[in-house]
């Protein structure tokens, strides 16, 4: 199991990565058959190329992320982080749990937010 500290460093990792507009980055940090449910409740976006495209697409529209409180890790394979997405006309307040595999690799992301946390 990947320890507390290497989760937090690669959700750091996304957020600097994803700011600095490097998709690549940013997928180099899931394993290969990932699944990305943003958000909740929305049909999942699985495996590398839908991922690459996913970023490459939000990197693309403008969005920019910033941190709400500090990374949080857990006693088991999950960290989690508040943030605040800006995108051109809107902001929405999220939450995104990541559960690691064995390797570190990030397997399952699941971002938290509804209609009620956007702001236009």
């Amino acid at each position: 199991m990947p320890t507390q500290d290497h989760m937090k460093q690669a959700l750091q990792t996304y957020i600097d990565a994803f700011n600095a507009g490097d998709a690549q980055a940013v997928v180099a940090l899931y394993a290969d058959d990932a699944v990305i449910e943003d958000p909740v409740g929305n049909p999942p976006i699985t495996g590398r190329a839908a991922i690459e495209e996913f970023y490459t697409n939000a990197i693309a529209g403008g969005a920019k992320l910033a941190l709400d409180a500090p990374i949080r890790g857990s006693h088991g394979d999950r960290a989690a982080m508040a943030f605040t997405v800006d995108v051109p006309g809107m902001r929405i307040r999220a939450i995104d749990v990541m559960t690691f595999g064995p390797g570190g690799e990030i397997v399952r992301m699941e971002a938290h937010w509804g209609p009620d946390d956007i702001e236009t």
